[in-house]
């Protein structure tokens, strides 16, 4: 399966709509390891306006660990497949091990910096 996480320098960025580029990990759940990992280039403009969400999902990702997001950007990834878990901090291959490892769980905290309602569009 493969896990997308919003980065910025080998680290959990904040804000999912500006990071620096997408670390995407394709891992084996039951072996609790991972596989291999690539970076993909973060659009420009707001995460949940640009079209991230299908080109992540037609990827293969059904899953995001993030820092913040706001609501929009959740039902914008929801709508492609993608659960989305917030409130992840630190090094991405820490905070994917801890997902894996099951000890991670969604901070239910919305960024409410904006709000958009926005589809998924393949």
């Amino acid at each position: 399966m493969k896990i997308a996480l919003p980065s910025r320098q080998g680290l959990i960025d904040d804000h999912f709509g500006h990071c620096e580029y997408f670390t995407v990990f394709t891992v084996d759940k039951e072996k609790k390891s991972i596989l291999s990992q690539e970076t993909i280039d973060s659009p420009e403009g707001c995460g949940c306006k640009s079209n991230i969400a299908a080109v992540l999902s037609e990827m293969g990702v059904t899953v995001m660990l993030a820092g913040n997001m706001g609501d929009g950007a959740v039902n914008v990834l929801n709508g492609c497949g993608i659960e989305v878990v917030r409130g992840c901090t630190g090094k991405t291959d820490t905070v994917l091990q801890g997902w894996l490892d099951g000890t991670l769980a969604d901070s239910g905290i919305s960024c409410s910096q904006h709000e958009h309602d926005h589809e998924c569009h393949h």
